[in-house]
């Protein structure tokens, strides 16, 4: 089982191997954590997204899926994109939740990484209630990854800390 590290912070400060971008579908950028990660990264961010798009991912990329590139000008060595689910009150998309961070996981490990820090992926514009992404993300994270021995969840603001702190300490 992995021990999670939780913190409040910027994603885009994080000295690990792979920050977890909680991208939208068209991999160029956006608003949270997608725009912040593309600002402080750098044009090498969307350069490498915009080549992603104009071969396997043309479509953009699936919810669920993960794929990488360089980290740019942020301390990680790479990003990976992921693209949370919007929150639906009449269908679970629960699955493609706990996808994000599996699939981030593995994605990471292909890469040779040990470290990853992860944002609350689809709490933000996606209005994902934070209680339920919390369960989701520490349930999905302490799944063994094999290669993968540090992992993070780095919450912007102390409400979003405090849940998942409280939902860490129920899992103990």
């Amino acid at each position: 089982m992995n021990l999670i590290e939780l913190v409040q912070g910027d994603i885009t400060e994080q000295h690990v191997d792979v920050v977890v971008n909680a991208a939208n579908s068209s991999l160029l950028g956006g608003g949270g954590v997608d725009g912040a990660i593309h600002r402080k990264g750098g044009p090498a961010i969307l350069e490498a997204c915009r080549k992603l798009r104009a071969g396997h991912y043309g479509r953009g990329l699936k919810t669920g899926q993960a794929v990488a590139t360089t980290a740019g000008k942020l301390p990680a060595r790479w990003v990976v994109h992921t693209v949370g689910p919007v929150w639906s009150a009449t269908e679970d998309r629960s699955g493609l939740l706990a996808d994000c961070y599996r699939n981030s996981m593995l994605a990471a490990a292909e890469l040779g990484a040990c470290s990853i820090a992860f944002p609350a992926i689809s709490t933000g514009i996606y209005r994902w209630p934070v209680e339920s992404a919390a369960k989701i993300a520490l349930t999905t994270l302490a799944e063994e990854v094999p290669g993968i021995t540090s992992v993070r969840l780095v919450l912007f603001d102390k409400k979003t800390y405090d849940v998942f702190s409280e939902n860490a300490q129920d899992k103990k």
